[in-house]
């Protein structure tokens, strides 16, 4: 057997074979790559593996532990699923575009330094900016831009704090960092905007719903993912993340509860899901930490299986609007039945993926007796039910009657959906398989009656009150509107900033453009054209009285050489030699 070699090259690779493959061939081989690459994954033992000399320093493409491993076998299963998923589409931008997106996240999370991990970080974002703007359509182009800017601002942030923190340290592993200097905070900064702090967080609700409909199922799986890994890396037991993961928990339950759009709705629920991660991360206990990453390895499942299911019903109806869809059960049952799997498991429900992770972060809390804390987490898993749980399913495939009868979802999505929702449930019913992979030793049980009883309790109650609320009609109305987004404040402050630029500065750059370009240089521009041909002429005159010869030659009009200067076409030796006396000249004048 050959030596294992970087995942991420095998990723890179693939994708530049994409053009060149053809038929039933390409689909083989496109999902041949994440097959090969998680048969490589187990080869490769735990240590440091693939170190290169950079310079000073040493670049290292195979940090290999626990963490790194159990990120490293979700992204090869979800690539999987995605490329099948994908199968169906011929557009080799997004195919490549995927795999590029892909390797990066297997390279960042595998990177032992903090060089090579920025590389593969800026991989994720130019290759991700692609799975959105494959859409072609004029808002997935707009939000491409945006998400562009954004994301290149939160790149600068980071490479500058990996700069300070470098010639500050001498160092540049990837490890445990902690906020103790300018350096920490750029870096804890720019790994927050990738996972969509509060405020920071409108490039991933503005972008994800824009993008193609397979590129949403690879754009929730990683970028958001693989900040979290960082921050488990890096910032564990910050306690500032406590309460940055708790927020981000809250509020985006509001702004799910009443989108219209059902992929914004997912896109603010993964806003909350991360929040989870980032809360577990703050709290920085093994039993936390083990939550975190646990919660980030079924969110990338469940999460992949709810946008799948809407990619589904989008791509045989060509809408996603909750007020246009409706009574899809009837000819999309299969779809129907794993969306409802799906919102079984981002709801925390027992025997589902999510009830064996959630209630770990929520346990830490407890433990660590912060009962605010703990109180939040509760408040947004009954808000999880009641926006990803009962809204996605009820209004995509029960509420009215559309009158719409779809196919069923071709075969390789109902495939992969399929697999997707048997991960659900497997881990969700046999917990100890996963647990078996997390970074530290598990104790934890999930299935002791106050768990499945409260937690059952907390799910009936939230259906209760999502069923009074519609019944009585004071449930918001999904309103055919757009919901207005914090980013509404940059959005109006970008173009504030842009008329009073264009008003002051543009204003006096064209009165300099008037003095010094039109005025003051035009008029050396006609002093010039009247003169030189003078001074040419003259001594020519001189060189006629010395030389003795004939005054036919000061025919101008038979001058070659007056009339090249004329047009400006003068060869540029000649050109060279009077700039070059002109310099000579200015010098001993001078």
């Amino acid at each position: 057997m050959t030596d294992p070699v970087p995942p991420v090259i095998i990723f890179m690779v693939g994708a530049l074979f994409v053009p060149f493959i053809r038929g039933s061939w390409k689909s083989a081989f496109l999902l041949a790559i994440p097959v090969v690459g998680l048969l490589n994954l187990i080869s490769v033992g735990e240590g440091t593996h693939w170190v290169v000399g950079f310079l000073d320093y040493r670049l290292v493409f195979g940090r290999v532990d626990r963490l790194s491993l159990l990120f490293g076998y979700i992204f090869h299963i979800i690539s999987f699923i995605a490329i099948l998923y994908s199968l169906h589409v011929k557009d080799n931008l997004q195919l490549m575009a995927g795999l590029v997106y892909a390797g990066g996240a297997l390279g960042a999370i595998f990177a032992g330094d903090l060089l090579s991990f920025f590389v593969f970080w800026e991989m994720l974002t130019v290759s991700s900016i692609f799975l959105i703007w494959a859409r072609r359509t004029e808002a997935s182009l707009g939000a491409g831009y945006r998400y562009l800017l954004v994301h290149a601002a939160g790149g600068l942030c980071l490479l500058a704090g990996i700069v300070i923190h470098v010639n500050q340290t001498g160092s540049i592993e990837f490890g445990y960092l902690g906020l103790n200097g300018l350096g920490t905070y750029l870096i804890f900064f720019g790994f927050g905007l990738n996972c969509a702090w509060p405020l920071l967080h409108t490039w991933l609700t503005d972008a994800y719903p824009e993008a193609t409909i397979t590129g949403t199922i690879f754009l929730s799986a990683f970028t958001t993912k693989v900040a979290v890994y960082a921050l488990a890396r890096s910032f564990p037991g910050t306690e500032a993340l406590i309460w940055i993961g708790a927020i981000m928990t809250g509020f985006p339950i509001f702004y799910a509860v009443i989108e219209n759009d059902l992929r914004r709705v997912l896109a603010y629920s993964l806003i909350n899901q991360v929040g989870f991660m980032v809360c577990g991360i703050g709290i920085g206990t093994a039993l936390a930490i083990n939550g975190a990453v646990c919660h980030a390895f079924n969110d990338i499942l469940f999460k992949a299986l709810l946008f799948m299911s809407m990619g589904a019903i989008m791509y045989r109806t060509g809408k996603i609007n909750g007020t246009d869809l409706g009574g899809l059960y009837r000819t999309m049952p299969l779809t129907c039945v794993f969306c409802m799997v799906g919102a079984a498991s981002i709801s925390a429900f027992p025997l589902f993926s999510g009830f064996i992770s959630k209630s770990m972060v929520m346990d830490a809390a407890a433990g660590g007796h912060m009962r605010i804390i703990w109180f939040i987490l509760l408040f947004a898993s009954a808000g999880v039910f009641h926006h990803a749980g009962i809204k996605i399913p009820y209004f995509a495939f029960f509420s009215h009657d559309s009158g719409m009868r779809p196919k069923e979802a071709p075969i390789h999505m109902l495939l992969a959906m399929g697999i997707a929702a048997f991960l659900c449930v497997f881990i969700g019913s046999f917990p100890g398989f996963l647990y078996s992979l997390l970074p530290y030793p598990v104790e934890y049980v999930p299935y002791t009656a106050p768990h499945v009883v409260g937690q059952t309790q907390l799910l009936f109650f939230s259906a209760l009150a999502f069923t009074l609320l519609l019944l009585s009609g004071i449930y918001p109305a999904e309103m055919r509107c757009i919901n207005l987004d914090v980013d509404w404040f940059y959005r109006k402050g970008g173009r504030l900033f842009f008329h009073v630029m264009n008003r002051t500065l543009n204003k006096i750059n064209r009165v300099c453009e008037r003095v010094f370009v039109g005025g003051i240089t035009g008029s050396l521009a006609r002093i010039s054209k009247d003169v030189v041909p003078r001074f040419i002429l003259l001594g020519m005159v001189s060189f006629w009285v010395l030389t003795g010869s004939r005054g036919e030659v000061l025919d101008m009009k038979k001058m070659h050489m007056y009339n090249d200067f004329l047009k400006g076409t003068l060869p540029v030796g000649i050109g060279a030699g009077l700039a070059g006396l002109f310099i000579v000249l200015l010098f001993v004048l001078s």
